[in-house]
């Protein structure tokens, strides 16, 4: 059976006339698009156009909620108890979706982003306040987790519709967690770099570590980061690499996944 993979960035990070990214060359080439929410980054006008462009394109959208910290770009831990925890999360999810039914379009997935992703990777509480809420507001929404890591086994156990995600552009540890973005390595630049190890992870089934461990994965969609330098070169060749050995790329809000 051909194997099909989603191919997904982080976009919708301006602030107001700062811009972050380069958003509509992105679109041409990924299937889905995670929409900052406006607490780590983004406010309504980006928001609405960049959701605007992905309907435009065909694009899945998706909600990307952060911590509020625009000024660290939600890269900042912040302990919060679980009700706000979770109010935060909802806040986001139903800006994103007025916003996305504003814009012709419709909410298909969620993604956790920066240092509240990394935090509910260490901690499946964190991940379970943050999933049950989602549900809550949205029962069949797709929730990306990253692959082989506890947010899996939350999504599992919470019967949530999710699919795994690794980096294109980002280094493993051997627990596959991301290393940290201060040591040397931790980003990928290199576009032809990041396409090998990704057509190697998907064809393994397996995510490859920084010391070349294999840890079996379950490998739905890969994300670009839209403010990586080089994005647009590395999210190009990696879809094109895909192609050339026939793994077909679609969009995630074309398919399901529940176990």
């Amino acid at each position: 059976m051909t194997k099909h993979i989603d191919l997904n960035a982080d976009m919708g990070e301006s602030f107001g006339d700062w811009v972050m990214g380069n958003d509509p060359a992105l679109l041409d080439t990924v299937t889905s698009a995670n929409i900052a929410c406006g607490f780590h980054a983004g406010d309504p006008d980006v928001m609405a156009k960049t959701m605007r462009l992905a309907v435009k394109r065909g694009v899945g959208i998706g909600a990307h909620p952060g911590f509020a910290d625009l000024q660290g770009f939600g890269r900042r831990r912040i302990n919060l108890s679980a009700e706000n925890l979770r109010n935060m999360i909802c806040y986001q999810l139903g800006a994103a979706q007025a916003m996305a039914r504003a814009a012709g379009g419709q909410i298909s997935h969620f993604k956790l982003h920066g240092a509240l992703s990394n935090m509910a990777c260490e901690d499946p509480e964190i991940a379970r306040v943050c999933y049950k809420a989602a549900q809550e507001i949205a029962p069949t929404i797709k929730i990306m987790v990253l692959a082989s890591t506890p947010m899996q086994d939350v999504a599992e156990e919470l019967g949530c519709y999710w699919a795994g995600e690794i980096f294109a552009d980002r280094a493993y540890n051997d627990d596959a967690s991301l290393v940290d973005r201060s040591f040397p390595g931790a980003v990928i630049h290199d576009p032809e770099q990041a396409a090998k190890r990704v057509l190697d992870m998907v064809q393994r089934n397996a995510i490859i570590s920084a010391n070349g461990k294999h840890i079996a994965a379950q490998i739905d969609t890969i994300c670009m980061h839209g403010d990586t330098p080089n994005s647009i070169k590395i999210a190009k060749a990696v879809k094109s690499t895909l192609l050339r050995n026939e793994i077909a790329v679609r969009s995630l809000a074309t398919a399901s996944y529940k176990f």
